[in-house]
């Protein structure tokens, strides 16, 4: 889940499947001379925007965090239950898509190899599990490696820029994004009033917009009782983004 602080006092509960719905908004509007295109496309999207299953049934009834009041922000959950929001996630997509699981699992291992904790043996422990099971499907699938390799950097490009849009970043570089010739950097610059910049320039249409969807929570919780009679009540509030070429008034 995704904790978005507004002016008012106010905050929004963003769960991780909205915020990777936009990054599957984002990789279906992906691609141009520069940037290469996405291929296999609705495998990769599909990918994108099921990159965080796991977390729905987390979302649906989150833990309190005792500390804020208010829901587990996504970068603070205790890494027992990070884990087993993660453990098992990908093999939820296997009957839909092999390749759109194999990219899931990437993209797990991608996160716990750059964040850990290292040495933690249960993180290793995982982290072997989802490299044979990526070796499985890699193999079952016949897919090319570099391609596939490709598709899980795309991935991660699109989760971070959800995750600046979703909640509401300054200026932000990202490495290693993928391009029609190696990678590059790319420049996540907020404009206000729900618009951003990026250069380069990934898309063929001259402005994307995208949206998610949050719920609004006032004051803070002493128990999870009451956190989650909050969240059933709480009215929806749907966001919109706008991203357009940087210099566009």
């Amino acid at each position: 889940m995704l904790i978005r602080r507004e002016d008012d006092g106010s905050v929004l509960a963003i769960g991780q499947a909205s915020h990777a719905w936009v990054s599957g908004q984002l990789a279906r509007a992906w691609g141009n001379a520069e940037l290469g295109r996405v291929e296999p496309w609705e495998e990769a999207c599909l990918g994108a925007e099921q990159h965080d299953v796991g977390w729905a049934d987390w979302d649906a009834r989150p833990t309190l965090n005792p500390e804020t009041g208010l829901p587990y922000n996504f970068v603070e959950l205790p890494i027992d239950q990070r884990l087993g929001i993660w453990i098992g996630a990908a093999q939820r997509l296997v009957s839909q898509s092999g390749y759109a699981a194999l990219l899931v699992s990437m993209h797990g291992t991608a996160i716990h190899e750059r964040w850990g904790p290292h040495g933690n043996p249960d993180v290793d422990a995982y982290l072997q599990t989802e490299y044979a099971f990526q070796e499985r499907l890699l193999a079952g699938l016949g897919a090319d490696p570099a391609q596939v390799r490709r598709n899980q950097r795309l991935v991660w490009t699109w989760d971070a820029l959800s995750l600046a849009l979703c909640n509401g970043w300054g200026s932000t570089g990202l490495e290693q994004v993928p391009a029609a010739d190696g990678e590059i950097e790319m420049r996540f610059e907020p404009l206000g009033d729900g618009r951003a910049a990026l250069d380069p320039w990934p898309f063929e249409a001259e402005v994307v917009r995208v949206r998610a969807e949050g719920r609004s929570l006032s004051g803070v919780f002493e128990s999870e009782a009451e956190l989650h009679a909050a969240l059933t009540a709480a009215p929806w509030v749907t966001l919109e983004f706008d991203l357009v070429r940087r210099g566009r008034g």
